[in-house]
């Protein structure tokens, strides 16, 4: 009974498709968030893991003025190992490898990158926190996005 139970486990989709486990994909970061403050505003968009990335986007400005925007995606790649990939405006991508993940936080790095080399995520209770900097954590940056609709 035991080698059959083994064989149909072997063979059961779960096992065969399942995704390495380096590391977790960062659901948590999954939904439309915002942050206002006063004429100025920023919002950041994550869809849900599928197929071993995430995308996103954001953008921010004042007013009815866009002053920045960026699409971003978290994947996982070849080596299993997930990254970080930005491209600002019209700028080339730019990859950050995952140092730390967490049940509700993950940290990028790229040493090589002139600013920011650390983009860190993490939630704090219903809000979607983001942090960029350098390698040494100076020329720090931080953002608190609420769920857009309040929710």
């Amino acid at each position: 009974m035991k080698i059959m139970l083994g064989i149909v486990l072997a063979l059961s989709p779960v096992a065969v498709f399942a995704e390495p486990s380096v590391q977790d994909m960062p659901g948590w970061m999954t939904g439309a968030w915002e942050k206002i403050d006063g004429a100025k505003w920023a919002d950041e968009f994550w869809t849900p893991p599928r197929g071993g990335i995430m995308i996103g986007s954001s953008r921010s400005g004042n007013g009815n003025q866009l002053g920045f925007w960026e699409h971003m995606r978290i994947m996982r790649e070849s080596d299993g190992q997930l990254a970080f990939w930005a491209i600002a405006a019209d700028q080339k991508p730019v990859r950050f490898a995952a140092v730390k993940s967490a049940a509700s936080e993950i940290v990028f790095e790229n040493a090589q990158h002139d600013y920011p080399q650390r983009i860190r995520y993490w939630r704090n209770a219903k809000a979607l926190m983001a942090e960029i900097s350098l390698l040494d954590g100076s020329r720090v940056v931080k953002f608190s996005f609420d769920p857009m609709g309040g929710s």
